[in-house]
């Protein structure tokens, strides 16, 4: 078996300082490091248990099937909060029939990410013995 110490997602964007623009300021995610100089330097951003490394450049955006799921403490203070920071929701938080609130957003290359409230009578919320 492989003991994974750590883990990132790794994204190449089409225009790195727009990506860095979007995930930094308007996303609000905090810098865990950056690395190199230039237009094209990689930074890598805490994502909750995990990292997101934007880094590189990509002639054209990442493939269609690549999402982010974030789950976040409440999806309706996000809403406000990112509309207010200028980001695009393309779809305002539901209640899905599985029990979680997502909320749908997009960066700036179109990668779909969904933003996900676990309400406190989930299932996931579940820790028998504890």
């Amino acid at each position: 078996m492989v003991h994974v110490l750590s883990s990132r997602i790794l994204l190449r964007p089409v225009d790195p300082g727009r990506s860095r623009a979007f995930y930094g300021e308007q996303l609000g995610l905090a810098v865990h490091r950056e690395f190199g100089t230039g237009p094209d330097r990689g930074t890598v951003y805490f994502l909750g248990g995990g990292f997101l490394e934007v880094s590189g450049r990509a002639e054209t955006p990442a493939a269609p099937g690549l999402r982010l799921w974030l789950q976040v403490e409440d999806a309706a203070a996000a809403h406000d909060e990112l509309r207010a920071r200028g980001v695009t929701v393309t779809r305002k938080p539901v209640r899905e029939p599985w029990g979680l609130i997502e909320m749908w957003i997009e960066d700036p290359d179109g990668t779909p990410i969904v933003l996900v409230e676990v309400p406190a009578d989930h299932p996931l919320r579940y820790r028998p013995g504890i």
